[in-house]
């Protein structure tokens, strides 16, 4: 495969030592795009493929630089003596972000190379070995940057750094499978059998997910596939909808699966990005969750 160092994707962030999203100490190379509208996601800045602007009150110092540098008149002062941003207003120049001394405004979003990724995920090479890690990509979906996605996982692999990726399963077979071959780990969601409701509560239909997470299995059977459910209430919390995903899954002896309790540790950032978090109040109860865990026990001896 012919690897172009040069070629680049629209990155939002490089977590250092993640221990949550695969095998050891990773890091975590987060993608803008995503296929999916999922109200309860808590990387609401991966969901546009675009680079988007945002603005924290906690790190504002009230010095309006910003107000005073946007050539669109786009920033403006609230009544409550907040940054208003108009972002129908805002041509995404992004000098509001260069006048800022603290940054409380900021880019979601960097063009960054192959060579410029990896040079920060090398940094950590010590650590994956000691620990069996390497490099995770996650998002958003990553593979919808699928060329950058696929030569950043090969080049990874050719630089002795185990892979692994975060996916929806909501791209094309032939894009999934091409990642595939340079990957010691998958970490997908399957959220919900049902394909009306999955379609009403994540805007898109399952139909092309369950899949290729069946091709992925059957042509890829060495490869080791953690299928995850984040448990929303109202969408997926019922012990139907647990087993129903248990029962699609177990066939497969290359699967194993997780539950994950529903959180809004994603809410600061809708606020950062002029948004409104789409579920509100909405809480998982530890009973709950607990009670579907036990359930899913029950049915499936591999659940984490």
């Amino acid at each position: 495969m012919s690897i172009d160092k040069s070629k680049s994707g629209y990155v939002f962030n490089i977590q250092q030592f993640s221990v949550h999203d695969g095998p050891g100490i990773r890091t975590i190379v987060f993608l803008k795009g995503c296929p999916l509208h999922c109200p309860w996601c808590s990387n609401p800045e991966s969901q546009s493929s675009a680079q988007e602007l945002a603005w924290s009150s906690s790190k504002c110092m009230g010095c309006h630089q910003c107000i005073e540098t946007c050539p669109q008149q786009a920033i403006n002062l609230g009544n409550q003596g907040e940054i208003t941003i108009d972002r129908d207003l805002c041509d995404k120049c992004f000098k509001c972000t260069e006048a800022c001394p603290t940054t409380s405004l900021r880019v979601f979003g960097k063009n960054m190379s192959i060579e410029e990724v990896l040079r920060e995920v090398e940094s950590d090479s010590a650590f994956y070995r000691r620990s069996d890690g390497g490099m995770t990509l996650s998002g958003g979906e990553p593979l919808l940057q699928a060329e950058f996605a696929i030569n950043l996982l090969h080049e990874a692999k050719s630089h002795g750094i185990k892979t692994a990726i975060e996916t929806c399963l909501c791209v094309e077979w032939p894009v999934l499978e091409r990642a595939c071959h340079f990957l010691n780990t998958v970490i997908c969601d399957i959220k919900c059998i049902d394909a009306a409701k999955h379609k009403r509560h994540t805007g898109v239909s399952n139909e092309q997910i369950l899949g290729n997470f069946e091709k992925m299995c059957r042509q890829f059977p060495k490869l080791p596939i953690l299928a995850r459910t984040p448990i929303i209430p109202g969408f997926n919390d019922s012990e139907d909808d647990v087993l129903a995903i248990i029962d699609f899954i177990k066939q497969f002896p290359n699967v194993t699966y997780e539950l994950l309790p529903y959180h809004r540790l994603g809410q600061p950032k809708y606020i950062s990005l002029g948004r409104e978090y789409p579920l509100g109040d909405v809480k998982l109860s530890d009973e709950a969750f607990n009670n579907l865990k036990l359930v899913a026990k029950e049915r499936f001896e591999k659940v984490k």
